[in-house]
C-alpha cells in the first residue's frame, strides 16, 4: 500500500469516527424549549431550600398551597438556592425568564383587585373572561377558585387577597 493510500484511509477513518461521536453541545436555558420548572414546598411550615443550580433567575408561576407565597417574605433566593417558608408551596421557573410583555393592544389590561377588609369584592373587567394573576400583593393567599375567580359579575377576590390581574 502506498503512503498516499494509507493517509487517505486514516483520514477517512478519522472523519467517520468524528461523525459518529456524540455532540458535546448542550442547550442553554431559554433556548430550544420551555425553561425548567421545580416545585418547592415548606410542608412543615419551616424554611426549606430547593436546589436550582447556579441560576438565581427564579419566577413563581403557580402557587399550590393555601398559605401565601410572597417573594422575599415566604419565598426567595439566596446563596443556598431557592427557599420557601411558612407553608408556601409553589411551582417555579428556573433560568433566564423573560417577563410578560407590558399591557397593550391585544395583550390585555392590568386590573388591581383587593379584598382589603377580608370580604368578597368584585372588580369590573369588562367583557373579558381570560384572566391571569400576574402579581400577588397581599400576604394572604390568592388561589384561583378559592380566594379569587371570575363569575357573571366579574373578577372577585376574597379573604384578604390583593393582586394585579391581566385581563384579555
Amino acid at each position: 500500500m502506498t503512503r498516499i493510500t494509507k493517509l487517505l484511509l486514516v483520514a477517512a477513518i478519522f472523519i467517520a469516527a468524528s461523525c459518529a461521536a456524540p455532540s458535546l453541545a448542550t442547550a442553554q436555558p431559554g433556548y430550544g424549549g420551555p425553561p425548567p420548572r421545580i416545585t418547592c414546598s415548606s410542608d412543615d411550615g419551616r424554611r426549606n431550600w430547593c436546589d436550582v443550580g447556579p441560576s438565581r433567575d427564579i419566577r413563581l408561576v403557580r402557587q399550590i398551597s393555601g398559605s401565601p407565597c410572597v417573594r422575599d417574605s415566604t419565598w426567595g433566593v439566596d446563596r443556598r438556592g431557592l427557599w420557601v417558608d411558612r407553608g408556601c408551596r409553589a411551582e417555579f421557573i428556573i433560568g433566564r425568564v423573560d417577563q410578560p410583555p407590558p399591557p397593550g393592544p391585544g395583550r390585555g389590561t392590568i386590573v388591581n383587585c383587593s379584598s382589603n377588609d377580608g370580604g368578597r369584592r368584585w372588580c369590573d373587567i369588562g367583557p373579558g373572561r381570560d384572566v391571569r394573576l400576574v402579581r400577588q400583593i397581599s400576604g394572604s393567599p390568592c388561589v384561583r377558585g378559592s380566594t379569587w375567580d371570575i363569575d357573571r359579575r366579574g373578577l372577585w377576590v376574597d379573604r384578604g387577597c390583593r393582586a394585579d390581574f391581566r385581563v384579555r
